[in-house]
C-alpha cells in the first residue's frame, strides 16, 4: 500500500505524558533506583549487519542497505532488575543499533507482536491499575476490572501466556510492534513491520525443562553460544496490504504470520560486551535514518521522550 510522504508521529494530546508513564513503570516495578524503567535486566552484545540484495526494494535507508557494526542488547521485560529468566510471562527484548554516525537507526523489538495499550492514556491507566499496594501485591480485582473494560490491553499477555518459555535469547523471534513507513530509492513508500527471526529457528522449553533451569539461564546460554561461535538473525520486513491498521499497536495485521515478507539483512552477534557499553546511552526509537519513517501511532510518538527521561533518571 502506498502512502503520502510520512510525517513524524503526532504527540498525544491526552492527559498522560511521558514523565508520568515513566513514573508508573517505576512504581509497578517497586521503584528500583538507577535502572531502566522497563527491560531493566539484560546483556549488551555486538556484531555485524549484512544487508540482503532485496533491502533496497523496500528502503533507501543506509542503515539497512549497507554493512555496519551492530551494538545490541538482549533483555527480559519488567522494570525490576531481579526478574528471572524463568519468568514465563515476562517479555524478551532485542534492541539494536545499525549504521554509521551519519545514517544510524535504533530498532526496538520484543517477543510479542503487539503492545499492551492503544493510547498513552490507556497505557497510564493500565500501569496505575497494576501498581502494588501496601502489601507489595497488585490488586487483582482492580486489574481484572480494568482488563474487562479494556480487552485490547490483554492481547500481549494472552500471546505470551499461550507460548512456552523461550529457551534462548538467540532462539526467539522478536517483533517491532509499530507500522513503519519505508521509502525506497524510487520514492515509493509503504508500511512495514519489523520481524527479527533466529536463523536456527525458535527454541522453547517444555514445562519440566523450564523448572530445571537457573534464574540466569538465558544469559548463561547466550555466553556459551557466543563463545562457541555466533548468533544470527534475519531482519525481515512484513509488507502491508490495503486496509492494514497503522495507528493501533495492540492489534496485528490480518494473517500476519503468513503474509509476504522480505529479508532486509542478517544480524550476526559475535561478542558479549560489558553492560556499561549499552548503559552509557539509550536506544532511541525516534533515531531512524532517512528511508525509514516514524510510525504514526500515539504510543510510538511518546517513546523517545520517555526513554530520555528514564535514561536521565538512572544516570
Amino acid at each position: 500500500m502506498s502512502t503520502k510522504d510520512p510525517a513524524k508521529s503526532q504527540f498525544p494530546t491526552g492527559s498522560a505524558a511521558p514523565a508520568s508513564i515513566v513514573d508508573a513503570l517505576k512504581a509497578v516495578a517497586g521503584d528500583p533506583p538507577k535502572v531502566r524503567a522497563s527491560f531493566a535486566r539484560g546483556q549488551c552484545v555486538h556484531g555485524a549487519y549484512i544487508p540482503s540484495d532485496q533491502a533496497e526494494e523496500i528502503t533507501k535507508s543506509q542503515s539497512f542497505t549497507r554493512p555496519s557494526r551492530v551494538l545490541a542488547r538482549f533483555s527480559v521485560g519488567s522494570g525490576n532488575p531481579r526478574v528471572t529468566d524463568t519468568d514465563k510471562l515476562a517479555l524478551r527484548g532485542f534492541s539494536f543499533r545499525l549504521g554509521n554516525v551519519d545514517h544510524r537507526s535504533d530498532i526496538l523489538t520484543q517477543s510479542a507482536p503487539v503492545h499492551y495499550a492503544r493510547t498513552l492514556d490507556q497505557m497510564l491507566a493500565f500501569l496505575d491499575a497494576s501498581i502494588p499496594g501496601e502489601d507489595d501485591k497488585p490488586d487483582m480485582e482492580r486489574i481484572s476490572a480494568f482488563a474487562a473494560a479494556n480487552p485490547e490491553t490483554q492481547h500481549q499477555a494472552d500471546y505470551i501466556a499461550a507460548r512456552p518459555l523461550p529457551a534462548s535469547f538467540a532462539g526467539t523471534t522478536y517483533w517491532g510492534v509499530h507500522a513503519f513507513p519505508a521509502t525506497n530509492s524510487m520514492g515509493e513508500t509503504r508500511f512495514i513491520k519489523f520481524k527479527v527471526t533466529p536463523v536456527g529457528g525458535d527454541i522453547a522449553l517444555a514445562e519440566d525443562e523450564a523448572k530445571a533451569k537457573s534464574a540466569d539461564f538465558l544469559h548463561e546460554d547466550l555466553e556459551h553460544r557466543i563463545a562457541a561461535g555466533d548468533a544470527r538473525f534475519s531482519v525481515m520486513a512484513l509488507l502491508d496490504r490495503p486496509g492494514d491498521p497503522t495507528m493501533d499497536a495492540t492489534i496485528r495485521w490480518p494473517d500476519e504470520d503468513r503474509r509476504e515478507a522480505l529479508r532486509l539483512g542478517t544480524i550476526v552477534i559475535t561478542a558479549i560486551d560489558p553492560n556499561e557499553a549499552c548503559d552509557a546511552f539509550f536506544f532511541d526509537p525516534a533515531n531512524l535514518a532517512e528511508g525509514i519513517g516514524h510510525p504514526p501511532d500515539e504510543i510510538f510518538a511518546a517513546r523517545s521522550a520517555a526513554y530520555a527521561i528514564s535514561f536521565a533518571r538512572r544516570r
